[in-house]
């Protein structure tokens, strides 16, 4: 088979990038997780609780070299992000960068391989060695990597379907059985109901031969996996994306608008009970409505509100977006989709990515496998849209949300203790401000730092005073 010659200076390059990533100090490779045993949370092998902080990289494979994708993975490791969402094929005609065809005349039947996992006399890697390269240079730095096997758009247009949809899942699963750092996300950006046969012949397929590894499914924007597959045996957790519309862009029926908590509540309240996650919220750079680029655009404020959100609701982690990243844009681009002008590696330091580690710090920082929504704990009026307080608790510890800043009633007497530690937790910069020792009953009102408004946020947190926490996003587990 005819590749296309390695150019010298791109193979200098990817070696000597790939020698300084390997000199940084790593962190431990990555090993299996699993749902916890109250079914809400994921954990480590070891029983240590695993926050799932992820960003979507969809067109990871298909648009970087390997120089530019240890830049990137060191830029998100350095983030806290552990997960990154990626399409293995995004189009049947899907290529690597180093333009080897992931399949043979477009038949998802027909991977196109080279024996050995190595280049070939001209230094080339076929598609799905470049793959395996990714997912093993993720595993050095901590991260999972969360593989859509198949965009939606290609079952909907029938390319793949219930003929060949088990010979390719076979392959692929095959192929990436015995990498722990795998997570599948079957479906991609389309509704369960579109050729349901060909999602569930593939989540059947990978669960039989991937036992250890999860398996959940991507939808479309406002929608959920639970509505179609929640009693499925090979879909672990639920995901839903909560879209990128706002409240009065959104007019489907039971709309939530830009309510993602109401997914969270939703999924839990099923039985049996299986985690859940925002697996796609509005993207930071993105228009507001996704499709009109003169639109204002979803900001950092905007992406903390979603995170914390769902997360006080009772998901499990988060997922991050930004509109330049997920398309990993390009100068050389001829266009770019949804309006994106900043280029990858310029956004990738866009301030909600940023921010993003501080909810996983802050997490962390108390025990996870305790903590359960409670709304009950905001005394009086919880407020609607941006005005809502959304509020979590411990048996030891409470976290309440604002993002406007407003003043609010707390319930006290939910969690243990004669007296509890107060604190301010600032999700900008993920600093903590005490507030002093207040005691463990009646009502009592707080006040946030600052001006109120839309994005000054802040996080109360109370602690049982008889236990010894740290101050809210140190030293996490």
């Amino acid at each position: 088979m005819i590749r296309p010659k390695a150019h010298p200076a791109a193979a200098w390059a990817v070696a000597l990038i790939g020698s300084l990533l390997t000199a940084l100090p790593q962190p431990a490779p990555t090993g299996t997780i699993q749902v916890s045993p109250n079914r809400r949370f994921l954990e480590h092998e070891d029983g240590r609780p695993f926050f799932w902080l992820g960003d979507t990289a969809w067109l990871l494979f298909q648009k970087l070299d390997r120089a530019e994708t240890g830049h990137y993975l060191e830029d998100r490791r350095a983030k806290g992000f552990n997960v990154i969402q990626v399409m293995v094929l995004h189009t049947v005609e899907s290529r690597s960068a180093g333009n080897a065809a992931a399949l043979v005349d477009g038949n998802p039947a027909m991977p196109l391989v080279t024996p050995g996992n190595r280049p070939g006399h001209d230094g080339e890697y076929d598609y799905w060695d470049h793959v395996e390269w990714v997912v093993d240079m993720a595993a050095m730095k901590g991260i999972y990597v969360a593989m859509v096997p198949a965009w939606g758009s290609i079952v909907k247009s029938g390319r793949l379907h219930q003929g060949n949809v088990e010979a390719y899942t076979r392959f692929l699963a095959g192929r990436f059985r015995n990498r722990p750092n795998v997570i599948w996300l079957v479906g991609g950006d389309l509704q369960g109901d579109i050729q349901p046969e060909v999602w569930r012949a593939m989540g059947r397929t990978i669960k039989q031969i991937c036992p250890h590894q999860l398996v959940t499914y991507h939808p479309f924007g406002r929608t959920q996996s639970s509505t179609w597959f929640h009693a499925e045996n090979w879909l672990d957790f639920n995901m839903f994306q909560s879209g990128h519309r706002r409240y009065d862009q959104d007019t489907s029926p039971g709309a939530k608008g830009e309510d993602n908590w109401r997914y969270v509540l939703e999924d839990l309240a099923r039985q049996p009970p299986k985690p859940t996650i925002d697996g796609e919220p509005s993207y930071e750079g993105i228009p507001q409505g996704l499709h009109d680029p003169k639109e204002p655009l979803w900001t950092d404020r905007d992406v903390r509100r979603y995170a914390y959100w769902s997360v006080l609701a009772g998901a499990f982690g988060h997922t991050y977006g930004h509109a330049s990243v997920m398309q990993m844009r390009k100068s050389s681009d001829a266009r770019s989709s949804y309006g994106a002008v900043k280029t990858w590696d310029q956004a990738i330091n866009d301030p909600g990515a940023g921010q993003m580690q501080h909810l996983k710090r802050l997490v962390l920082s108390r025990p996870v496998f305790e903590r359960v929504h409670d709304q009950a704990l905001i005394a009086g009026e919880a407020g609607e849209r941006y005005q809502r307080v959304l509020a979590a608790r411990g048996r030891d510890y409470i976290f309440a949300y604002t993002f406007t800043g407003r003043a609010f009633d707390v319930r006290m007497g939910r969690i243990g203790g004669k007296q509890v530690r107060a604190w301010w937790f600032n999700p900008r910069d993920g600093r903590s401000t005490a507030i002093g020792a207040l005691p463990n009953r009646g009502i009592h009102r707080f006040q946030p730092p600052g001006v109120p408004g839309e994005g000054h946020d802040w996080v109360l947190v109370l602690d049982n005073a008889t236990r010894q926490y740290g101050p809210p996003g140190a030293n996490p587990n």
